[in-house]
């Protein structure tokens, strides 16, 4: 037995060292890997922002020598990282660290390579000018031309190998520690797994010698006890065997009474013979009042009667789906199936009864989804082959006419690029597959780096941007989800305001919640269409959205994200006077 105990133990030992050394590398790996993964969209998604700012160029024609200079150090300013503008041959056009003149050509760069040939490349390495190991992503402004010119972020990644270091070293105490408790808390297991084979071996060299009355005494429910109990059973009388039996009967009731679908049994005769919980609530009465009376004393639908009735007929499978009114409206889906004993013996029938109210209505919202998608994809579609066909029948020697249908192929190209964007970014955010970084978020500066990011388009037609926030607040938040919200919320406010109208964010808060209200004196929204602007492809003005390239989803996906805070969303507009949105988020997640 000891030298049983002591290959137990030490497998034992062995399996735990092996379990947690395999478990902690891989996530030390996962994390490191998730870490720069998640780095690497970040610098993308301000990359894209970055551009929609910048003006290229041909060859910096028109730009004063220092602009790619200029605006480098400002978004290091908002980014906090290195930012490098690249022309078409690889030279600096400017760098928020150095001095451009002295850095040399890129074009050999692995992630410049990658960005001109796939739209985006990232690569990490030591760099030749900071001799640190970075992060770079770059991203061309022409996708697919060798000479496009290049955006390129870069960010020092030791932080995230520290961390990783200081996983390993903390993995590797743990495991030494865990040796030694193992070592001891395997021994105790070995030994208390050991002791009652002992005292089974004993038992039955007892009942072996015809001593019926030995007992094994009652221990842990493990394969060892069972082992125990079976030989217990030996000699157990029929009294204990009617105890497992009630025990049974009460485990099938509990599983009866806690299903999701309303089961009926019925038999022979027609008599109800068994409700349980979930079909008293969808019948509307109660177990004690129709158990053991005829179904056509329960006042039911006329068409569930009937499919009873056929069922106890024909005898066999019967399925249908009816509208139930009482004691509300909802639709069942009807299962009912012949019960046979033993020898064939016709002994009546199972209703089963499944609500399918919110499934149909899925469906229906799910048909409606399709249709609008088709809708809206087909506009474009329709838009960008009709040209082209105009331009393949001879209008293409026509240059003016030409370049103005190739710049409208364009833009229908770019708003089908944003609407399949903005479906799949949809799709991400219902089906809760956006992992959400909570940090606290300081909002003055929060405030401040969004409304910056839009100042362009704002100016551009003349409006207005008034920020107000009170000074120290915090709330605990996905930050870059936070600003995909106001910057939608703002970019709307800008789209459906006039030239010389005023846009403003408004941000307050108490103790235990922050309200955003972001307001503009656009053309403001009927009453009657408030109810469902958060729906999905729904416009007030259809003509006005398309012109203004909205895709009718970036409300949708606002608020599936508030929610995804915990937060609410509220709007109060009037027709001419503008529109106040209101956010209200939690201070901190639960």
């Amino acid at each position: 037995m000891n030298s049983f105990r002591s290959r137990l133990a030490v497998i034992m030992i062995v399996l735990i060292g092996l379990s947690v050394s395999a478990a902690g590398y891989f996530m030390a790996q996962s994390f490191q890997r998730e870490n720069i993964a998640a780095l690497q969209e970040n610098m993308v998604r301000d990359i894209k922002l970055m551009l929609d700012d910048v003006q290229w160029g041909e060859n910096g024609a028109g730009l004063p020598a220092d602009y790619y200079t200029e605006q480098a150090a400002r978004y290091k300013e908002i980014t906090g990282m290195r930012v490098t503008f690249i022309d078409g041959g690889g030279d600096v056009l400017g760098d928020s660290d150095f001095d451009r003149r002295r850095m040399e050509n890129h074009a050999d760069r692995p992630e410049v390579i990658d960005a001109k040939r796939s739209g985006v490349g990232n690569d990490i390495r030591v760099s030749d000018t900071v001799k640190q190991k970075m992060l770079y992503v770059a991203y061309a402004v022409r996708p697919g031309a060798p000479d496009s010119e290049v955006l390129r972020l870069s960010k020092n990644i030791q932080d995230v190998e520290r961390s990783v270091g200081e996983m390993w070293v903390v993995l590797i105490s743990g495991l030494l520690l865990l040796f030694i408790v193992a070592a001891a808390v395997s021994y105790r297991i070995a030994l208390g797994l050991t002791r009652p084979l002992e005292q089974i071996t004993r038992v039955a060299k007892r009942i072996k010698s015809m001593d019926y009355q030995a007992r094994v005494p009652l221990m842990k429910n493990d394969e060892i006890g069972e082992l125990g109990v079976a030989i217990n059973a030996m000699a157990e009388s029929l009294q204990d065997q009617m105890q497992r039996i009630r025990q049974k009967e009460g485990q099938l009731e509990s599983v009866l009474d806690n299903m999701i679908n309303g089961i009926v049994m019925i038999d022979r005769s027609g008599r109800i013979l068994l409700l349980n919980r979930m079909a008293e609530e969808v019948l509307g009465f109660s177990a004690r009042e129709l158990a053991g009376r005829h179904y056509a004393e329960a006042k039911q639908q006329y068409e569930l009667a009937q499919i009873i009735q056929e069922g106890l007929e024909r005898r066999e499978h019967l399925h249908d789906e009816i509208t139930f009114y009482f004691p509300e409206e909802r639709l069942l889906e009807i299962n009912l199936v012949p019960v046979f004993h033993s020898g064939d013996e016709f002994g009546g029938v199972l209703l089963v009864l499944q609500d399918v109210s919110a499934i149909r209505r899925l469906e229906r919202m799910r048909s409606e989804f399709v249709a609008n998608v088709s809708h809206e994809l087909k506009t474009p579609i329709a838009a960008v082959k009709g040209f082209a066909e105009t331009l393949l029948g001879g209008a293409v020697n026509d240059p003016d006419t030409a370049k103005s249908f190739l710049q409208i192929i364009y833009d229908e190209s770019e708003r089908l690029n944003r609407l399949i964007g903005d479906i799949l970014e949809l799709s991400k955010v219902e089906s809760r597959r956006v992992p959400l970084q909570f940090s606290p978020v300081e909002l003055s500066s929060f405030t401040e780096k969004t409304v910056e990011l839009l100042a362009t388009e704002a100016f551009r037609k003349g409006i207005l941007l008034d920020v107000s926030v009170e000074p120290g607040l915090y709330v605990e938040a996905d930050e870059d989800r936070l600003r995909q919200i106001v910057m939608n919320l703002l970019s709307n406010g800008i789209n459906y305001t006039p030239e010389g109208g005023r846009v403003s964010v408004k941000v307050d808060g108490d103790d235990d919640h922050i309200r955003i209200r972001i307001s503009d004196t656009g053309i403001g929204i009927p009453k009657k269409d408030l109810p469902r602007i958060f729906e999905r492809f729904y416009r007030v003005d259809k003509a006005r959205s398309r012109s203004s390239g909205g895709t009718g989803l970036g409300l949708s996906i606002v608020k599936h994200l508030v929610e995804l805070h915990k937060g609410t969303i509220a709007v109060d507009s009037k027709v001419g006077a503008g529109s106040v949105f209101t956010i209200e988020l939690p201070v901190l997640q639960s």
